[in-house]
């Protein structure tokens, strides 16, 4: 069907408004189950890249997911298959209730009441969050925040995931438990991040954009740590 390949970015060019150039001729393909992160400096850009996975940016080029190419028609299979983690948690949240926030992305899909009950109970078990559904996410710590964030693209049961530096802000404590949950995860996974100690421990394949263009992409074993 393709070729075993669930993300594939092929000849992608994105500039925004402005004129500035984000991506330039980027090719990746992803295989399923793969944790790729994505490295480089701020502006490389990592988070564009991200954005065009589910076709809130939209550049030349094609990209494939699960082998359907990304257009008006299938946009909204793709974003049900595409779960997209901001890296800002408040852009994520806008809820009044951690359960309100958890169950929007099944309620929009149409699925039945209980349906989206039972995905919002096994979504919040994923990242620990059981207990905080009548809680407001906006007086949540920002590692719990992050969870929940995490837990209402979780209950859309998106085959792919896409975090953009899910680290940021966390202390050690937080950072940890967030590292355990990813790596529990099956799910494909790119991560744009600073963090390299953290997308050590988790991704098995490192690319490194600089100035919109992938200037490198090895496999990342913990056999070759370079310090």
């Amino acid at each position: 069907m393709h070729n075993g390949h669930v993300v594939e970015l092929e000849n992608v060019s994105f500039t925004y408004p402005g004129g500035q150039q984000a991506l330039v001729g980027v090719n990746l393909r992803v295989s399923a189950g793969e944790k790729v992160a994505l490295v480089g400096p701020n502006g490389a850009g990592k988070s564009t890249l991200l954005l065009h996975l589910n076709g809130i940016l939209r550049g030349q080029g094609k990209v494939r997911i699960a082998g359907m190419e990304l257009n008006e028609r299938n946009v909204r299979l793709i974003r049900g298959k595409v779960g997209l983690v901001f890296q800002d948690p408040d852009d994520q949240l806008f809820s009044p209730t951690v359960l309100d926030d958890v169950a929007f992305g099944p309620l929009h899909m149409g699925l039945p009441e209980e349906e989206v009950l039972a995905r919002v109970s096994w979504a919040l078990e994923q990242v620990q969050m059981r207990g905080y559904e009548r809680r407001s996410p906006h007086h949540l710590s920002l590692g719990e925040k992050k969870r929940v964030a995490i837990a209402t693209v979780l209950s859309m049961r998106p085959d792919i995931l896409a975090l953009d530096e899910p680290s940021s802000g966390l202390d050690p404590e937080a950072r940890q438990h967030l590292l355990a949950l990813l790596k529990r995860l099956p799910q494909t996974m790119l991560v744009a991040s600073h963090d390299l100690g953290f997308v050590r421990e988790l991704c098995t394949r490192i690319v490194t954009l600089n100035a919109g263009r992938i200037v490198d992409d090895l496999p990342w074993a913990g056999s070759l740590q370079q310090g």
